[in-house]
């Protein structure tokens, strides 16, 4: 058996190909996963942690318009926790804002970016994986499986009827397990640089830009945990009742001196006012009075 007739044997030519189709359809998806992944990582880096607050609704967009990215985006978006300002007036009566949390200078998130953000939702669910994982078991399973194939189809064609039919089926027999033994070294061989290929490409092209991504988010988002942003809320909820308490002990006393004053400056005048037009028509009328019994006197 020749070269030739050995490289096109059936046993190996399924083997090469089924180690090249896997390999291609690997790569494929990798340079996949890689693109989507920096194209994520790029619009992560146009945007500062400064100013995404107010250009948050940009981000949003760009990142949810992605199919790639946007179902763990729309779960992350839901533990997001946005800074809000009260409206409250100083002591002069001016327009002041407070934050709700002094803490909260941007967003935060009350859950590990990680969470949302990982292999398996980035990466691994992009691609049969699982399959991935088995492809080295099913190449040197395959080994196995045509060798003792070779050998049976090749014991099952020994003659030993007479001396030159001995001779062949022996020549035959020692091709078939030569084929047999190469069909198990191109599985086994196969399979080692298909694990050497994917461990390289997936930590090069996949894990590395994940890395990166999990980095930007870090830096783009606090992370504050559920019981310490409750905490704040609980202090600032304190805070605010101890100011209305106050005011309420205060407004009394405010009434009272409003009151008095609205007395002293509108009321007393008036009445004075009042009670000095009815002296004056009392006058008058007594005046006129006089004259008249004057007058009755006379006639």
């Amino acid at each position: 058996m020749n070269f030739w007739e050995i490289l096109f044997n059936p046993a190996i030519v399924i083997v090469v190909l089924t180690f090249f189709s896997i390999l291609i359809y690997y790569v494929r998806k990798v340079g996949y996963i890689n693109s989507e992944l920096m194209r994520l990582l790029y619009i992560l880096k146009s945007f500062k942690k400064a100013d995404l607050i107010f250009k948050f609704k940009e981000l949003d967009d760009a990142i949810a318009n992605n199919p790639y990215s946007a179902n763990c985006w729309a779960e992350f978006k839901n533990t997001l926790v946005f800074s809000e300002s009260l409206s409250l007036k100083d002591e002069k009566d001016g327009i002041i804002f407070e934050n709700v949390s002094q803490s909260v200078e941007s967003i935060q998130t009350t859950i590990d970016p990680i969470y949302f953000f990982n292999e398996e939702t980035l990466i691994t669910s992009k691609m049969n994986y699982k399959f991935i994982q088995a492809v080295p078991t099913i190449l040197t399973g395959l080994g196995p499986l045509f060798t003792f194939l070779n050998i049976a189809i090749a014991f099952a064609g020994v003659n030993f009827s007479t001396q030159e039919a001995t001779v062949q089926s022996i020549s035959h027999l020692m091709a078939s397990m030569q084929v047999a033994a190469l069909v198990s070294v191109l599985a086994v061989g196969s399979a080692i640089i298909f694990i050497i290929i994917e461990r390289i490409l997936y930590n090069n092209k996949c894990k590395l830009p994940l890395n990166e991504v999990q980095e930007k988010i870090y830096k783009l988002f606090d992370n504050i945990s559920s019981e310490k942003f409750l905490i704040e809320l609980l202090k600032e909820t304190k805070i605010q009742n101890n100011s209305l308490s106050n005011l309420l002990t205060t407004m009394p006393n405010q009434i009272k001196e409003s009151l008095d004053g609205s007395l002293t400056k509108v009321l007393v005048p008036y009445l004075e006012n009042l009670i000095f037009g009815v002296n004056k028509l009392q006058e008058k009328i007594t005046k006129e009075k006089s004259k008249s019994d004057i007058v009755d006197d006379l006639f």
